[in-house]
């Protein structure tokens, strides 16, 4: 079998973009116009795949008929599934339950009779994204119940030799301690597949998560877990000769990756083996279209043949090492932040038709032994921003100080060498001002104010704005804090405020 090439930019419909599309009026995109925004990335911007997401919203399930009738000259002369791609997140099997999974099976499979119809060579969709997997068990059921979906295909199409017989499953790993332990699911969902579908995989796409991760234990420890997670994977390569070529999932701002028009270069030094990276919606419409068209034509270049990335074992022993005190100092903080959080996180404005986070369909993201409900990572990230007092430094300082107690300070530093630049940059962003006003509230804030101090003598330096648009970034997140004191509304400082920074969370 022909392997198709492994696409090296993935656009998908994270809701994290400040300003509207550059062709839609509104910032908020509705399921409707998810089909155009799929093209657009494809013939516009020049994405190699794009991510239909199944996983906590609504979808649209006729997608490929819909572009392949509403865009028929386009993908007349680019078949879907060669040089352009669509990839179905699916829901997650614990969280979502199995009626919708079968239906988005139902859909590949029908995407794979209507390319039938119109000539195509090859099924269009053959990969599927299994969002926070945790077990090797959740990547062998999907296996099993997308193959009795199949069989029942095959029977009421009278299709026999319908495809894709087996599909490809890219497991998406998001707790900091998972993407520590995720070789071991590989090697294990390896060894079955053999048994079941009676060959290897030629290539495993490992995905790896950077918000929530970040959500869960930290920026710090978001960052070290996925260098670990990429060493574990081309290690696992070396062992067994299977190809692997690792999926990145980051935002725009450091807390969930740090992957920008901006900030490209410091991304590919951050996170070197990288094949493919998430261009999310602020990476897409919160930069000039030219500059945005421009790194993607760099991430094509520069990701095309990643350079196999290994850690020592002593640094491997050292990032778990360091885990406990980043996670640790960052989730004491949180959830004793947990309940503003959650009020915050009410002025954040909606940028996609998401499903509740209760009810049937719903969850939330649980941080902590407490199993705290926070909001999903973009709101989250977006409330900390719009309060002056970006996330990436909570618990920073007091960890810090920690490892350097341990005589292991010098070693982050030399395994995460750009960790000085990333927290200077993201500085510039914080309102000292507030941080005194919601320490006057709420007496946790008192340990983020001691991480401070402990961070700008890290730095060497103070933080806070250091040019006139990072002074309008203060004025509006002072603007916030005062109108949440007197509880007036919030919404507009908020969305200034993030247009500012280019990215809502």
């Amino acid at each position: 079998m022909m392997t198709r090439p492994v696409p090296a930019t993935m656009a998908t419909q994270h809701p994290d973009n400040a300003f509207p599309p550059y062709w839609h009026p509104k910032a908020f995109i509705s399921t409707s116009r998810e089909v155009e925004e799929c093209y657009r990335s494809f013939s516009d911007l020049g994405c190699q795949e794009y991510m239909w997401d199944w996983e906590g919203k609504f979808v649209d399930e006729a997608v490929v008929d819909r572009l392949l009738q509403n865009y028929h000259r386009f993908f007349q002369k680019f078949p879907l599934g060669e040089k352009y791609r669509l990839t179905y997140r699916i829901p997650n099997l614990e969280k979502e339950g199995e009626a919708r999974l079968v239906r988005a099976f139902s859909g590949i499979l029908s995407a794979a009779y209507t390319a039938r119809k119109m000539k195509y060579k090859r099924p269009p969709l053959y990969e599927i994204i299994h969002p926070m997997t945790t077990s090797v068990e959740q990547l062998k059921t999907l296996q099993r119940r997308y193959h009795e979906t199949l069989l029942f295909h095959r029977k009421i199409s009278g299709i026999k030799n319908l495809e894709p017989k087996y599909i490809g499953v890219i497991p998406l790993i998001e707790g900091t301690g998972a993407l520590l332990k995720s070789r071991k699911i590989l090697e294990q969902y390896t060894r079955f597949l053999e048994k079941f579908a009676g060959h290897r995989p030629e290539i495993i796409r490992p995905f790896i998560a950077r918000s929530d991760p970040a959500l869960d234990g930290g920026f710090v420890a978001a960052v070290l877990s996925a260098k670990a997670a990429l060493s574990e994977y081309y290690t696992f390569q070396r062992e067994t000769r299977v190809t692997v070529r690792p999926i990145m999932g980051v935002g725009s701002l450091r807390f969930r990756g740090g992957l920008s028009p901006e900030t490209l270069e410091e991304f590919l030094a951050t996170y070197p083996g990288i094949s493919t990276v998430t261009v999310q919606s602020s990476f897409r419409y919160d930069h000039p279209l030219a500059s945005v068209k421009a790194a993607i034509r760099k991430l094509h270049r520069r990701l095309a043949k990643p350079e196999p990335y290994y850690l020592p074992k002593r640094d491997m022993e050292l990032i778990r090492q360091m885990e406990a005190p980043l996670v640790r100092h960052y989730r004491s903080t949180i959830e004793n932040l947990g309940g503003f959080i959650n009020q915050m996180a009410q002025a954040i404005p909606a940028r996609r038709e998401r499903l509740q986070h209760t009810g049937h369909f719903g969850y939330s993201r649980k941080v902590g032994k407490k199993g705290l409900s926070l909001p999903r990572a973009i709101t989250f990230t977006a409330v900390f921003y719009s309060l002056g007092i970006p996330p990436e430094l909570i618990g920073l300082g007091r960890a810090i100080r920690e490892l350097h107690q341990e005589g292991i300070l010098r070693d982050l530093i030399r395994i995460y060498p750009q960790i000085y630049t990333a927290i200077e940059d993201v500085g510039r962003y914080f309102n000292r001002e507030n941080l005194e006003i919601l320490n006057h509230y709420h007496k946790p804030w008192a340990k983020v104010r001691e991480g401070i101090t402990i961070i700008e003598d890290f730095l060497g330096k103070k933080m806070g704005p250091t040019s006139p648009t990072d002074l309008k970034h203060r004025n509006y997140t002072s603007n916030v804090v005062q109108n949440w004191r007197t509880d007036e509304p919030l919404e507009d400082d908020i969305l200034h405020a993030a247009q500012v920074r280019k990215s809502l969370g």
